[in-house]
């Protein structure tokens, strides 16, 4: 690797012509990817996209007037000055925030490296023409910004805001409604059964933490098997795998960790107990709550069908460890 200090002019301009070429394909690229949930974004990106192309041909008609057709191969990752980016087409579900912050950043560090290179070139010809792809691409962030900020406050930024907003649900909240409610619920069952048949909070920790972890792993590969999103849009399957995991996890360990009061306590079982009962009760209300927030159900319908089935599993865990 090298320093940019220590390009020569032609090597200056064969970056040049590697970066505009790059930023081209990875705006198409990033065009592509948000053409169907994000079309004014996607055309945003198309028109950068134009602009680095014309910045790429006025580089190589230069390079070759200077120093003929051969380009030498140099990349950015030749350059210890530039950032190190792990290659966009190994990132396919990048968020519209992350795809927009990824553009500001390259086209900043493209200023700069224009900036500094002119300001060593010698060819009146060559620091001309970096100097005036300095002026275009700080016009192109302005133009970025701009276009972004009439996007976001136009129907078009409406539109997209409700297609994000289904996104998060669909990924995120959806998947982690699913582990909460399961781990909330059909842990309910074996853990109060031990706790009755028992009376031992040890015992009964014992058998709760096998219930959660158990279920968590199961509910987070049927998750992540159960659909790639390709066809659904309902993002990565393995973010929506670890999200469906984790909450059914914590969904079975939140009554769970009452249990944990020492059995040398004096009425040990009944303070555990009681606190775990209060536990569920938070659990089944925060699910009714996340319901009506996000999937768009009626509270009161909410609270029915999540507190009376809750009620319903933990009567009969109750019942089977009390007889």
């Amino acid at each position: 690797m090298t320093r940019l200090s220590d390009l020569t002019e032609r090597e200056i301009l064969a970056l040049a012509i590697a970066s505009e070429e790059e930023d081209n394909r990875v705006y198409m690229l990033f065009a592509e990817q948000l053409k169907e949930r994000y079309p004014a974004t996607a055309e945003m990106f198309e028109r950068m996209a134009e602009v680095e192309l014309d910045h790429r041909e006025a580089l190589s008609e230069l390079y070759k007037d200077r120093f003929g057709p051969i380009i030498i191969p140099i990349r950015k990752a030749d350059v210890v000055s530039f950032v190190r980016r792990p290659p966009i087409w190994l990132t396919g579900n990048l968020s519209l925030a992350a795809i927009r912050h990824e553009a500001e950043a390259r086209e900043a560090e493209t200023v700069k490296f224009y900036a500094r290179a002119a300001e060593r070139a010698k060819d009146p010809a060559v620091r001309d023409l970096l100097q005036r792809l300095v002026r275009d691409e700080r016009s192109h962030q302005e133009f970025a910004v701009e276009l972004e900020q009439s996007i976001a406050g136009g129907p078009a930024g409406a539109a997209e805001a409700e297609t994000g907003r289904r996104q998060f649900i669909l990924e995120y909240i959806q998947p982690g409604l699913v582990g909460l409610m399961d781990g909330s619920v059909s842990t309910l069952a074996p853990l109060f059964a031990a706790a009755f048949a028992t009376h031992n909070n040890w015992q009964t920790f014992l058998v709760g933490l096998a219930a959660s972890l158990g279920a968590g792993i199961s509910m987070g590969f049927a998750e992540a098997l159960s659909d790639d999103g390709e066809l659904s849009g309902r993002g990565s399957p393995i973010v929506r795998g670890v999200v469906t995991g984790a909450m059914t996890t914590v969904g079975g360990l939140g009554h769970t960790m009452p249990y944990l009061v020492p059995d040398a306590w004096p009425n040990a079982f009944w303070i555990a107990t009681s606190i775990s009962a209060a536990v569920v009760f938070i659990e089944l209300w925060a699910i009714a709550w996340i319901r009506a927030r996000y999937m768009n159900t009626p509270f009161v319908k909410a609270v029915l069908q999540i507190v009376l089935g809750g009620a319903i599993v933990l009567a009969t865990g109750i019942l089977i460890g009390a007889s």
